[in-house]
């Protein structure tokens, strides 16, 4: 059985020589430029604050600046999907494919 296909790519605020990507809020402005993209277009997120596309979400892992972008972004909106891998690449910044899971139950 062949394995899944990686839903989301993990764009890591690290180059690849190993140096931490500035500015330091660059993970949060990449996805708020990314925020009118997502399921139903800009309508479902204008309102009183603003919020991220669920396509395309900052975050920290393992004390890591990492912006997950889901590969639904590629099949609708191809243009941002360049964008945000173009600027992965640009920038020397590490990306890799991969499934985020939800974390374990804590016992």
């Amino acid at each position: 059985m062949a394995p899944p296909a990686a839903k989301q790519v993990f764009i890591q605020g690290v180059t690849s020589a190993g140096r931490t990507f500035r500015p330091s809020d660059w993970a949060e402005r990449l996805a708020g430029v990314m925020s009118q993209f997502g399921p139903g277009g800009s309508q479902g997120r204008l309102g009183s604050h603003i919020a991220y596309s669920p396509w395309c979400v900052p975050t920290v892992i393992d004390g890591i600046k990492v912006v997950v972008v889901h590969s639904d972004l590629r099949e609708a909106e191809p243009m941002a999907w360049d964008f945000v891998m173009h600027f992965a690449r640009d920038n020397d910044l590490q990306a890799v494919e991969g499934c985020l899971l939800p974390d374990a139950p804590k016992t």
